[in-house]
């Protein structure tokens, strides 16, 4: 299982690029899963529905199961919330691993950057980005790809990404 991440500011494009490369890694034959990080309060589950009941009322975790998937839905009440590490050890064996957000975590990651936003570059300030996936030409020692090049950016998300054993690693875990 290999580790690769996806950083940029808020709309920046990361997940419509994620959109993208998923179907297109599996169309190489490659499985892949993705951890996503939210800043801020989500939540999977309709209000109302008996799941999101039961986790109002205080149950730890909640388990949704049906013939097409199952979801589990842990509530931090409180505790710290986890890092990189502990979410990859709950994950089920892939290919590939991509890792939307926790820029602050020391895995290798692409920078999605896109000029109309407005925000600096953040590979300068993070040895963990390896390569730009951008709309715009910037002058960098690092590789490029144009964020529509779906090929280019998977291309470049192969190379750099790292088994999960060194992921875990070069974070201390």
């Amino acid at each position: 299982m290999k580790v690769i991440g996806l950083a940029g500011w808020s709309g920046a494009g990361k997940t419509t690029l994620l959109r993208g490369l998923i179907p297109y890694f599996k169309g190489q034959g490659l499985s892949v899963s993705v951890i996503k990080h939210a800043h801020h309060s989500f939540d999977v589950d309709i209000p109302g529905k008996d799941s999101w009941l039961h986790r109002q009322a205080g149950a730890a975790e909640v388990l949704v199961s049906s013939g097409l998937r199952w979801a589990l839905m842990h509530e931090l009440r409180g505790a710290e919330e986890p890092k990189l590490p502990d979410l990859l050890a709950k994950l089920s064996r892939v290919d590939l691993v991509i890792v939307e957000g926790f820029k602050r975590e020391p895995h290798r990651k692409i920078e999605v950057h896109r000029a109309a936003n407005g925000k600096p570059v953040l590979y300068p300030d993070d040895p963990g980005i390896v390569g730009i996936a951008s709309d715009t030409r910037l002058e960098t020692r690092l590789p490029t790809a144009h964020l529509d090049d779906i090929p280019a950016v998977a291309a470049m998300m192969r190379t750099f990404a790292l088994p999960v054993e060194q992921v875990l690693a070069r974070t201390g875990t």
